[in-house]
């Protein structure tokens, strides 16, 4: 760490795996002797592009046991007055009620939710969209909603209204595809924090 620091190293972040409930201590437990700024803990269902296939799905201990070892290691720290880093979970998160529910179980500990996979297969989808426009070979179960990126992008007018014609033309669509997926998990995040009376990250638990 003071290698890192001494090199300029601004932020410093350290990202852990499915791995067994002695290392995920160990790693809580450097992260905040040497007050790293950032531990993210992932689980199986993630991303990973180095993993073979069934390990990123299947490996290690299942994501919510994993994450409840952290909330777990996280509060004997924070009982103790130990320094914390921001905590992130990861692995799978896909949808707003993942979402919701990885906030609360980490909750007062984890402040954020990574995510990989998702937001990469819903650029693809919108990059993929963009070119069967281009080609005019859009598919029917898309085609009902419309022939152009302002029909079937539910965001594209907004987008449209605030960047100007010709920034908007200039978007890729994957990159519309991609705010378009977190304009939605936004939103369905809202709605779940509405309905559960909690209007802020600290209320959630």
């Amino acid at each position: 760490m003071e290698e890192l620091r001494n090199a300029g190293a601004k932020y410093v972040f350290l990202k852990t795996g499915a791995y067994r409930p002695a290392d995920l201590a160990r790693a809580i437990l450097f992260a905040s002797r040497y007050k790293i700024d950032l531990l993210t803990v992932d689980g199986a269902g993630g991303g990973t592009g180095m993993s073979p296939w069934r390990m990123m799905n299947e490996w290690g201990i299942p994501p919510v046991h994993l994450h409840s070892l952290l909330y777990q290691y996280a509060k004997h720290l924070a009982d103790k007055g130990e320094y914390l880093p921001a905590i992130a979970l990861a692995g799978g998160f896909a949808f707003e009620d993942q979402i919701f529910k990885g906030l609360a179980l980490g909750a007062p500990f984890v402040k954020l939710i990574g995510m990989a996979r998702a937001p990469i297969a819903a650029a693809m989808v919108g990059k993929t969209i963009g070119r069967t426009i281009n080609e005019n070979q859009i598919p029917v179960y898309i085609e009902r909603f419309g022939g152009s990126k302002d029909e079937i992008f539910v965001t594209a007018s907004m987008l449209r209204k605030e960047l100007g014609d010709k920034k908007f033309e200039e978007l890729p669509t994957g990159a519309l595809g991609l705010y378009t997926y977190y304009e939605r998990l936004a939103q369905g995040l809202r709605q779940l924090m509405a309905g559960s009376r909690k209007f802020a990250l600290e209320y959630m638990a």
